[in-house]
C-alpha cells in the first residue's frame, strides 16, 4: 500500500490551489491528487474565467475572503510571469433604470465599508479612467460610478443609448484558469507532488479516523488526511463518505460567439446589463422553429437582468452568459443544454449592444458548454473539517471558484496543518450548519447572494 502524507480527491482548480498550498506554501512533502480525468477539464475550463472582489451579503465575509484570494492571484502573477494572463479590465455593471443607478450607487459604499475599495463618483472631483491596456498592476480599487448619461455614453459606447449609469469595478478582470491551474499543479510537483490517474471510492477508518483512500483501481493510498475537492462531485463523494452537508447544483452554461463586427470593444470591462429585459420579441419564423409546446414555454416568459459580456481570447470573440438558471440539477456529464440557447443569449446582447442585432439568426456560429454549480443554500463555500476525523473539504464555490480558490487552498491547508486561520474561516467551515442560530438564519437568506 503506497502512503501519502495527504490525498487531495480532485484535479480542478480547488483542487490544485489545495496541492499548491499544502506542498509549496506548508512544505507537507507527499501530497497526492486523485483524479480519473485530466486536470482542469470537469468545470474549471468551462465558466468565464472571471474574477471579482465585488460581493454582497449581509456582512464583510466575502469581501474579505475574495478579496484575499485575489491577492495570492496577484502573487503567482508576479511569481510566474503571469503565465496565466491575469487581466484587471474590471466589470462594468449597467442600468437604464433610475432606482437601479441608486441601487448601483448604496450597494458602491456598502462594499466600500466592506473593505472592497474607495468609490469615485463621476462627475466628481477626479476624472473618470478607463481601461487603457492589458496592464493589472497600478489600477486603483474600488469603482468608478459614471452617473451622467453623457459620460456612460462618451465612454461606453458599444452600450445601448437607454443606459444612463455604470458602476465599474476596478479590481476584476479574467485569467486563463486552465493555465493557472496547470502552473500551481506543476509547482506542487516540483516540491514532491504527484498526480495519480484514478477515483477515490471510499475510505477506510479506525475508530471513526481515515487511515486510508480507496480507488476505482482496486489499490489504496495509506493517508490520515483528505481534502475533498471535487467541484460538482462533492455531493456525490458526501455522499458515499456518509457524510451529509446541504450542497446542491445548478447548471450553468455560456456561450463563445465571434464578434466579427467589433461590436464590444477589446478593452472593454467584463459588462453585465443589470435590469430585467423583459419579453423577448421573437419573429414569427422563430416562433415556428421553436415551436408551443412544454420544452419552448421558457422562450415566451419575462428574462430578468444579468446578461453578461466579455471580450476573450487574442482575435474577435466573446464570451456571453445570461444567469437566469437557478433550478437544482442532478449531476450528469456532460450536460446538456437547450437547443436555443444560443439564440437566447444573441437577443439579450442585441438589448445590451444594438448593433449586435446583426447578428440575430447566428447562434449557429456559436460554441455553448458549461457546467454545474455547487451552492450552499447562502451561496458560501464550505472549507474545514468534516465530522470524520482526518477528512477536510474545500468545495460549493458556486461560481466563483476561479477567483475563490486560491484563500479556499490557503484555508483548507491551514486546517490541515494547523496552521493559523484567518478571522473568516468560522463563517466559512462546515461546522457552522450544526449551530442552530446559524440553521435560523439561514431562512433569511438567497442561494443567489453574491451571484451576477
Amino acid at each position: 500500500m503506497r502512503t501519502a502524507d495527504v490525498v487531495v480527491c480532485g484535479a480542478g482548480i480547488a483542487g490544485a490551489a489545495a496541492a499548491y498550498h499544502l506542498a509549496v506554501r506548508h512544505r507537507v512533502a507527499r501530497v497526492v491528487v486523485v483524479d480519473e480525468r485530466p486536470p482542469m477539464t470537469l468545470t474549471s475550463d468551462k465558466g468565464t474565467q472571471a474574477y471579482r472582489n465585488w460581493f454582497d451579503g449581509p456582512d464583510d465575509t466575502m469581501v474579505r475572503f475574495v478579496g484575499r484570494s485575489i491577492g495570492i492571484v496577484e502573487e503567482l502573477a508576479a511569481e510566474s510571469g503571469n503565465v496565466f494572463q491575469l487581466s484587471r479590465h474590471g466589470y462594468a455593471f449597467v442600468t437604464a433604470d433610475p432606482e437601479m443607478r441608486e441601487w448601483l450607487r448604496a450597494q458602491a459604499r456598502r462594499l466600500e465599508r466592506f473593505g472592497a475599495g474607495a468609490v469615485r463618483e463621476h462627475p466628481g472631483p477626479e476624472p473618470y479612467h478607463p481601461v487603457d491596456g492589458e496592464e493589472w498592476r497600478g489600477i486603483p480599487d474600488g469603482a468608478d460610478l459614471l452617473l451622467d448619461p453623457a459620460l456612460v455614453r462618451e465612454h461606453f459606447a458599444f452600450l445601448t443609448s437607454d443606459a444612463i449609469a455604470v458602476s465599474h469595478v476596478r479590481r476584476a478582470g479574467w485569467m486563463d484558469s486552465t493555465r493557472l491551474g496547470h502552473w500551481l499543479l506543476e509547482e506542487a510537483g516540483r516540491h514532491g507532488a504527484e498526480i495519480v490517474r484514478d477515483r477515490v471510492v471510499g475510505v477506510s477508518t479506525t475508530n471513526g479516523a481515515l487511515r486510508a483512500v480507496r480507488l476505482a483501481s482496486g489499490g489504496e493510498l495509506s493517508t490520515d488526511r483528505l481534502a475533498i475537492a471535487a467541484g460538482p462531485r462533492l455531493p456525490a463523494v458526501l455522499d458515499m463518505l456518509g457524510l451529509d452537508l446541504p450542497i446542491f447544483l445548478e447548471l450553468h452554461a455560456k456561450m463563445r460567439f465571434e464578434d466579427r463586427l467589433g461590436v464590444v470593444p477589446r478593452l472593454a470591462p467584463f459588462t453585465i446589463w443589470n435590469d430585467s429585459v423583459g419579453h423577448i420579441d421573437w419573429s414569427a419564423a422563430e416562433r415556428a422553429r421553436f415551436g408551443d409546446g412544454p420544452g419552448a414555454q421558457w422562450l415566451y416568459e419575462p428574462f430578468p437582468g444579468g446578461l453578461h459580456v466579455r471580450p476573450v481570447g487574442d482575435g474577435r470573440d466573446i464570451l456571453l452568459i445570461w444567469t437566469f438558471e437557478s433550478a437544482p440539477h442532478e449531476y450528469v456529464w456532460p450536460p446538456t443544454f437547450d437547443p436555443h440557447l444560443g439564440d437566447v443569449l444573441l437577443r439579450g446582447f442585441t438589448h445590451v449592444a444594438p448593433r449586435a442585432s446583426a447578428y440575430i439568426g447566428e447562434a449557429h456560429r456559436g460554441y455553448v458548454d458549461g457546467g454545474y454549480y455547487a451552492k450552499t443554500p447562502e451561496n458560501r463555500p464550505v472549507i474545514g473539517p468534516l465530522e470524520m476525523e482526518g477528512v477536510f473539504v474545500t468545495g460549493a464555490l458556486s461560481g466563483y471558484g476561479i477567483m475563490a480558490s486560491h484563500a479556499a487552498g490557503e484555508l483548507v491547508a491551514a486546517h490541515m496543518t494547523g496552521g493559523s486561520l484567518p478571522s473568516y474561516a468560522a463563517a466559512l467551515s462546515p461546522r457552522r450548519y450544526a449551530d442552530p442560530e446559524y440553521r435560523r438564519r439561514l431562512e433569511a437568506w438567497d442561494a443567489k447572494a453574491g451571484q451576477l
